[in-house]
């Protein structure tokens, strides 16, 4: 199988680390060869092979130097370790350029600038006249309006410089781009070409009139159009080299207005450079300001300055690039580096240039400290209220109130004339705010890798936030600027109505949710790319406008929106913002007030209220209809619902159960007549924590459905009837108090404590007139319509269990497997459950987490080696060491990234650390991590370290194996790259019931299960329209009294156990213990190997004679009859896959 080994212990793959995946090409590695530590003395060549010298006393043991002892100095004081500064520097290493990949790049631009030199001259014509471009090239622009001014031809560009990160040292791997500015001729442009577009239209055309040039060059490969940064006035042309070097990196050439020009005052934000009546067509007394208009035509005539800048200040300090790119790999695992409004990496360099200039950094820091200051200055500095500056002193530069009325976001190059945030949204830079608190939150907790946290670790919008929801029909965009009167946006914007919108929308959408959301964001809309042949593709011709929410949880699922009282001032805002969902409402407190009520009953349907709010606010004020807006915020909850008529996802079900414990409890506590007094009651059951897949619910029975048992007349299983419902019984762990009169002997205890579990029985009977069975190993009370088993315990008993006598008549104290199991089931499953309730009660949606989590392993077959106490550790970590992240807010968000944990998580080299309570120090972690290294062979493979427990992993002792937790880990990350792609794109087929369908490829037997003995068939991933009768009925549940029921009786679950008992050593069996259908065989790889013959082993085997010596081997034929008889009215068939195995 393609997932088998040989036993050895492999590190899992570590998916999802963006700044690895995309490497550097074969030759870069051959080019670099790995360089040598400097040594005293040569290393000798001897028949083609080094080998090494011998050092003398002296180079062993030579001294630090000066240097050395800085940089230990620097480690010490700066990072929390050593590996902490090996990793930076590795990872400036990985995406830093290669000298061959710079000598590849210097090649094709030479090449490149020597092609645009012999650009022909072209006759002057009409702007609007294209005829002289062939029909092969296009020309980048949105021709909308069609008419405008102007003459136009075409002519070489006067220079051709290098522009942008690449001269400046800043440029990283991976996504190579290198800027070429190509400056236009003077005579081809006029100086009021500022007007109407007639510039952009220009540098468009000249653009067109570059690609045709060059299409017909061997020494250019693949040409395309884009836009800078998505702004479509300023569109770009993208060159690849031929051959084998396409991918290796791009080069863009941006045509940009002759130095000095225009006038910089000309594009003040608050002046007019698009004319109404020409964009309309109707006059207009007043202009309205287009500061994005004139910000797009100020950037082309500023890179050159950009770039000097930038030189000059990098040349003062030695960190400045390795700054920028560490920067840059920060924002490129949040997705912030790329399109429209993106904190680019230009942006990264201008605010380390802000922080050098303004002493906020030093000359002397390293990139570590810059980086650092960064994030620090973007955590506690809001430029949307308080813009910055790169100008030295006030002229006639426009002032910063002037730019803060004109853009959302305000950081003024050094010019004076240039908002360089002009394109970014309010939301953006917020969340870039949020992402850099974030960071520093985590960067100096030792608890934390904060290395692969803050940037080995991708950070996707699906993954990032606890709801998303998407804009699919971007054309409504168009009624919706008419619906908001957007027009004198729309023309600053050249027409671009998706960009017109959306900051109307977010400010819409951030006053209706209000303290519902810590953050809202949306997604940044990708630069386009399209052949030069093409025409530029249309405003809605790409990705769905997405958004983020960072919910509040103690408010996001309030279904109650209260406004202010009736007589307020704000009372009309707020009934013009809620339209007719708005209404005068009496309060228990007398208040009578606007107020909003939303739809919602059960917890998942309360979750989903933020969806109802952003349907109707985009519907009244935006002409957005409902059918256009695709919420991602519920589409897993239907794997874990439960109940037809409400659907719910398991916490009222968990919160009925809860409270019926915390009665009987109670009762439990106040029982008089026991002979040693009750010192705890505590749950040990997953539904006690709110994280049983499937909770009980409680059940009215119907009598007639059942035989009865001769003695007792409890209920028992009709023989011809479809097997009765599964009846789980809630497991409670009652410690008596001690005494000097319990015995010291195993089996004298468990005498007592079966008295124990009578004496219980009779006296919640009496005085309860609860249904009790006693049994010696436990009592079942069935009350409310649960079955609860209360089962007695002795503190003492686990001592007693590891004590014998010797022969000698010595005590010996031994740890087995027995004591182990009882203390676990008594003391260390009771804490794990309350330990998790509190979590429970401090994040909402924890329990949820861990159902999707533990439904998914079951339907992938793996609850047998990831068990319930396991999945609900590794769903706590999620929560208690979130980092880069914050704490899950929804089931969906925390299921995605249980499944990147199981898939990412380097289980070879590391211990899982799950800080139960905050109760481990730094020291612990420490201790754990030196403990965890120093027995790593013979630890657990996955290895869960605990407050109770950090040296054992008691709770992974037994399961998984290497090989079952490698395929949990290759499930697991193929689970994530198909889930994640079907929420966010809706053109895929939404089924997200593929993630629970297992794939029984590999596996060699399978046995086919009759519905009709399953018990538990309703709850499988895909149930059958057919249903049985289990015998139970609708209506009101009685709390006391009644026939016992069966309790506990799964025909599948006791089959499962007789074939590991009788097989164990021939095959693996795997089964989806929540309705699954199928029992999956694996054979052993050493399971067909011949043995010697002996009589004691010849159970399923038979005998095979060569020459004198006799053979066992597997009887399959039998064994596989065997599965057939040992099933009889639960097996349907038996599937031999004989394509995958010969015996």
């Amino acid at each position: 199988l393609g997932w088998r080994n040989n036993g050895e212990r492999k590190t899992p793959p570590t998916g999802g680390r963006k700044v690895m995946e995309q490497s550097e090409s074969k030759h870069d590695e051959e080019d670099e060869g790995p360089t040598r530590a400097k040594r005293g003395k040569p290393e000798v060549v001897q028949d083609g092979f080094l080998r090494p010298v011998k050092l003398s006393r002296g180079d062993l043991y030579k001294p630090p130097t000066a240097d050395e002892l800085n940089q230990l100095k620097e480690a010490e004081s700066l990072f929390h370790c050593s590996l902490l500064k090996m990793q930076m520097e590795e990872l400036l290493k990985e995406v830093s350029l290669s000298e061959r990949r710079k000598k590849l790049i210097d090649s094709f631009v030479q090449s490149v600038t020597e092609q645009l030199q012999t650009v022909p001259q072209t006759s002057e014509m009409e702007l609007s006249d294209l005829s002289w471009l062939s029909g092969g090239v296009k020309v980048p622009f949105v021709l909308v309006p069609k008419a405008a001014k102007g003459k136009f031809h075409m002519a070489p560009p006067i220079s051709v410089t290098i522009i942008g990160s690449y001269p400046l040292g800043t440029c990283t791997k991976p996504g190579i781009s290198v800027d070429l500015a190509v400056a236009i001729p003077a005579d081809v442009l006029h100086p009021k070409d500022a007007l109407n577009q007639r510039y952009p239209r220009k540098r468009a055309i000249y653009l067109a009139g570059l690609a045709q040039h060059l299409a017909a060059s061997p020494a250019i490969g693949a040409m395309r159009y884009s836009c800078l940064h998505g702004n479509r006035l300023r569109p770009i042309l993208l060159l690849s080299p031929p051959g084998k070097d396409s991918s290796s990196f791009t080069l863009r050439l941006h045509a940009c207005p002759p130095p000095g020009f225009f006038k910089p005052s000309r594009f003040h934000p608050q002046r007019n450079n698009i004319r109404t009546d020409w964009y309309t067509g109707l006059g207009s007394s007043h202009e309205p300001p287009t500061p994005h208009y004139n910000s797009s035509v100020l950037g082309d005539m500023l890179p050159r300055a950009h770039l000097q800048f930038l030189t000059a200040v990098s040349s003062q300090c030695a960190a400045f690039a390795e700054g920028v790119a560490l920067l840059k790999v920060w924002l490129r695992q949040r997705e912030l580096d790329q399109g429209v409004g993106c904190f680019s990496g230009f942006l990264g360099s201008m605010l380390l240039a802000y922080l050098l200039s303004c002493h906020r950094v030093s000359n002397t820091m390293t990139a570590y400290q810059l980086l650092r200051n960064s994030l620090h200055f973007l955590a506690f500095n809001d430029l949307t209220e308080n813009g910055i500056t790169l100008a030295k002193g006030p002229d006639s530069t426009p002032s910063l109130a002037e730019f803060h009325t004109a853009f959302q976001v305000v950081f003024v190059d050094p010019s004076g004339h240039l908002n360089m945030c002009a394109d970014m949204t309010a939301c953006t830079y917020k969340q870039v705010q949020h992402e850099a608190s974030l960071s520093l939150q985590f960067w100096d907790d030792p608890t934390v890798d904060g290395f692969h946290a803050l940037l080995m670790t991708p950070k996707p919008m699906i993954r990032t936030s606890d709801h998303v929801f998407q804009l699919c029909e971007l054309v409504k965009l168009q009624s919706c600027c008419k619906k908001l009167n957007l027009l004198s946006e729309l023309m600053d914007h050249s027409g671009n109505y998706v960009l017109t919108a959306l900051p109307f929308i977010l400010s819409l959408l951030q006053r209706g949710l209000g303290q519902r959301v810590r953050l809202l964001t949306h997604s940044l809309t990708p630069d386009p790319e399209w052949p030069v042949g093409s025409d530029a593709p249309k405003y809605n011709a790409q990705p769905p406008l997405s958004f983020g929410l960072l919910l509040n949880p103690e408010q996001a699922a309030s279904v109650l929106e209260r406004g202010p009282p009736a007589d307020s001032p704000k009372a009309e805002e707020f009934r013009q913002l809620w339209g007719s969902r708005s209404e005068l409402r009496r309060f228990q407190d007398g208040d009578i007030t606007e107020a909003v009520v939303w739809e919602g009953e059960t917890t998942c349907q309360k979750r989903l209220v933020p969806r109802q709010l952003i349907t109707h606010l985009l519907q009244l004020h935006a002409d957005i209809p409902e059918s256009c807006v695709r919420y991602i915020g519920g589409m897993l909850d239907d794997v874990i619902k439960v109940g037809r008529e409400v659907c719910s996802t398991g916490e009222e079900e968990s919160l009925k159960v809860v409270q019926s414990y915390d009665d009987l409890s109670r009762k439990l506590w106040r029982l008089e007549g026991l002979p040693l007094s009750i010192t705890s009651v505590q749950g040990a059951h997953p539904a006690l924590r709110y994280t049983q897949v499937f909770p009980p619910v409680p059940l009215k029975l119907d009598y007639s459905f059942f035989d009865r048992e001769k003695l007792s007349r409890s209920l028992v299983p009709h023989e011809v009837k479809p097997c009765p419902v599964y009846i789980t019984p809630v497991k409670v762990i009652c410690h008596m108090e001690g005494s000097g009169k319990w015995p010291h002997d195993r089996v004298a205890i468990r005498h007592i404590k079966a008295a124990f579990h009578i004496s219980l029985g009779e006296l919640l009977t009496q005085h309860h007139h609860y249904t009790c069975q006693p049994s010696p190993t436990h009592l079942d009370v069935w009350k409310d319509g649960l079955v609860f088993r209360i089962q007695v315990a002795y503190h003492r008993e686990p001592q007693v269990l590891r004590e014998s006598v010797s022969p000698e008549g010595l005590l010996i104290v031994r740890d087995n497997a027995e004591a182990q199991a009882l203390e676990m089931a008594t003391m260390q499953r009771p804490l794990l459950t309350s330990t998790l309730h509190g979590l429970q009660q401090l994040h909402p949606c924890f329990g949820a987490v861990c159902r999707l989590a533990k439904r998914w392993l079951g339907a992938q077959l793996f609850s047998d080696d990831i068990t319930e106490d396991t999945a609900d550790l590794l769903v706590a970590s999620l929560f208690l060491q979130p980092a880069p992240f914050t704490p899950p807010g929804s089931p969906q968000v925390g299921f995605l990234r249980f499944l990147h944990l199981l898939s990412s998580f380097d289980w070879r080299n590391n211990p899982l650390v799950v800080n139960l309570n905050s109760q481990l120090t730094a020291a612990d972690y420490t201790e754990i991590k030196n403990d965890f290294i120093a027995s790593r062979e013979s630890l657990p493979v996955m290895f869960m370290a605990t407050p109770n427990d950090k040296k054992v992993s008691i709770w992974t002792k037994q399961a998984p194996t290497v090989q079952m937790l490698q395929r949990v880990v290759m499930v697991a990350a193929e689970s994530l790259k198909i889930l994640e792609p079907q929420l966010m794109d809706s053109s895929q087929i939404q089924d997200v019931r593929v993630v629970m369908r297992p794939p029984l490829d590999p596996y060699d037997v399978l046995i086919h299960l009759s519905p009709k003995q399953v018990p538990l068939l309703s709850q499988a991933v895909d149930p059958p329209h057919a249903t049985f009768s289990r015998g139970i009925l609708a209506g009101r549940v009685a709390n006391t009294g009644g026939a016992l029921p069966v309790i506990d009786f799964n025909p599948v679950t006791h089959y499962l156990a007789e074939l590991r008992d009788a097989f164990g050593d021939l095959a693996l069996f795997f089964y989806d213990p929540y309705g699954g259908t199928v029992i999956a065989v694996l054979w052993k790889p050493k399971a067909f190997s011949p043995l010697p013959f002996k009589t004691s082993q010849m159970v399923a085997r038979r005998v095979e004679v060569s020459g004198e010596e006799a053979h066992t081997v597997p009887n399959v034929e039998a064994v596989l009859e065997d599965f057939r008889v040992m099933g009889q009215g639960l097996v349907k068939s038996v599937e031999p896959r004989m394509e995958r195995w010969v015996v």
